[in-house]
C-alpha cells in the first residue's frame, strides 16, 4: 500500500524555543514519519512538505495549494491514500475544503496533534499511526464493499467525516467530535472498527478559488449592527451570520441583513450551536423566518467556518459560470447550500451519544 504524507505544519510539527517567540512549526514531514516506526509495516510512505505554518495563519493561497496537491495525488493511480498533517485550529475547515473541491476517490485523512513533539505525552505519533491504519482499513473496505474515497479527520483513535467534524476542545486530546452524526470509525487494539459508510461530501462545488471576500458576523445578546454595516459599506462579496438557536439574530442585525441582501450581498445563516440544523421558524425583525423572507440562505448544520468556505467557493463558481445577475446569483448560491446532506447516525444525536458522556 502506497501512502503519500503531505506535511503542512501545525502543533504536530512545532517546538518551543527558549526565547519569547512561542511555539512554531520547525519539524519537516520526514521527521514526523520517522518518529513512528510502526508506520513502515503498514505502508510505503512518500513524504512531501507543502507548507509549514500554524493552521491559524493558513491563508487562501496555502489552502488552495494543499487542495491542489491532494487533487494531484488523487489522480495518481499509484497512490492508495493521502495523509495530511495539519494544525488542529482549522483542520476541520481544511478537510471540508478538500472534500468539497477535490471529491477524492482516494481516502484522504487529516491528522495533527494537541501536544507538541517536545512536550510530555505528545500525541502526534499516535494520531499519525491512526491515520495510516484507517487509510489501510478504508482501502481494504473499498476492495470488498465498493465504498468510495472521502476526506476525514483521524484523531485520538477516532475518525470523523470532513463535513460533520468540529474541534470542540482547546487542549484536551479528544479534541474533535461530530455533533449529531457520530464518528465514521474508531481505532483500538483490535484494529479499525468502521461504524458507518465512509463517503465523500455529497454536494460538491467545482470552483477551488477562495478569492471572494466573505466575512462572518456573530449575533450575541444585545449585539448591534456595527460590524455588519461596516461589511456592507465595504462592499464585501458575501456575509455569514452566526446566529443563535435555529438561526436567529438581534433586531439590528436582522435589519442589516435585509440591507445587505437589498445591496446584492448574499447572506448565509448558521448557528452558534454545536449540533442541529438551522431552520426559519421565528418572526420579528431578527427571527429566522424573517431572515428567510429577506432572502437569506440557511446553511443546515454546517459550522460557520465551513459555511464561509462554501459561500466563497459558490461565489467563485457562479463567476466561473458567468452568473452575475443578482436574482440568478442568489438562486445559484441557494442551490449550493441545499444539496443532499449526510444523514445523522441514529445513535449519535447528541454530543454525549458518541462518547458516553452525560
Amino acid at each position: 500500500m502506497n501512502v503519500t504524507v503531505l506535511a503542512t505544519g501545525g502543533t504536530i510539527a512545532s517546538t518551543a524555543d527558549e526565547g519569547e517567540t512561542g511555539a512554531n512549526p520547525t519539524k519537516r514531514g520526514r521527521e514526523l514519519v520517522d518518529a513512528v516506526p510502526p508506520l513502515s509495516g503498514l505502508a510505503d510512505l512518500t513524504v512531501e512538505d507543502v507548507v509549514q505554518v500554524p493552521s491559524y495563519e493558513l491563508d487562501a493561497e496555502s489552502l488552495e495549494a494543499i487542495g491542489e496537491r491532494v487533487c494531484e495525488m488523487d489522480a495518481d493511480p499509484s497512490v492508495d491514500a493521502v495523509v495530511v498533517t495539519h494544525g488542529t485550529d482549522t483542520m476541520a475547515e481544511s478537510a471540508y475544503y478538500v472534500d468539497v473541491t477535490v471529491q477524492p476517490e482516494t481516502p484522504v485523512l487529516f491528522t495533527g496533534a494537541q501536544r507538541r513533539p517536545d512536550e510530555v505525552s505528545a500525541d502526534g505519533p499516535s494520531n499519525l499511526l491512526t491515520a495510516v491504519q484507517t487509510a489501510r482499513a478504508f482501502r481494504e473496505r473499498e476492495e470488498y464493499e465498493g465504498a468510495d474515497g472521502g476526506t476525514f479527520v483521524a484523531f485520538d483513535e477516532t475518525v470523523h467525516s470532513a463535513r460533520a467534524v468540529r474541534k470542540v476542545h482547546t487542549s484536551r486530546l479528544p479534541a474533535f467530535r461530530s455533533p449529531g452524526h457520530g464518528p465514521v470509525a474508531v481505532v483500538d487494539r483490535n484494529g479499525v472498527a468502521i461504524r458507518r459508510q465512509p463517503q465523500r461530501e455529497t454536494h460538491p462545488i467545482s470552483a477551488t478559488s477562495l478569492s471572494a471576500t466573505v466575512v462572518t458576523v456573530t449575533s450575541t445578546s444585545c449585539a448591534d449592527d456595527t460590524l455588519l454595516r461596516a461589511a456592507i459599506d465595504r462592499g464585501v462579496d458575501g456575509i455569514v451570520v452566526e446566529g443563535t438557536g435555529l438561526g436567529n439574530v438581534t433586531a439590528p442585525i436582522g435589519n442589516a441583513v435585509a440591507t445587505a441582501i437589498e445591496a446584492g450581498i448574499p447572506v448565509v445563516v448558521t448557528s452558534r450551536c454545536l449540533a442541529g440544523r438551522t431552520s426559519p421558524v421565528y418572526g420579528g425583525d431578527g427571527g429566522g423566518q424573517t431572515l428567510r423572507d429577506h432572502g437569506a440562505i440557511f446553511a443546515g448544520d454546517l459550522s460557520p467556518g465551513k459555511a464561509r468556505l462554501r459561500l466563497s467557493l459558490a461565489i467563485a463558481a457562479a463567476a466561473d459560470r458567468g452568473i452575475d445577475e443578482p436574482t440568478a446569483t442568489g438562486e445559484w448560491l441557494r442551490e449550493a447550500f441545499v444539496g443532499p446532506r449526510e444523514e445523522p447516525s441514529p445513535d449519535a444525536t447528541s454530543l454525549s451519544a458518541e462518547t458516553g458522556e452525560t
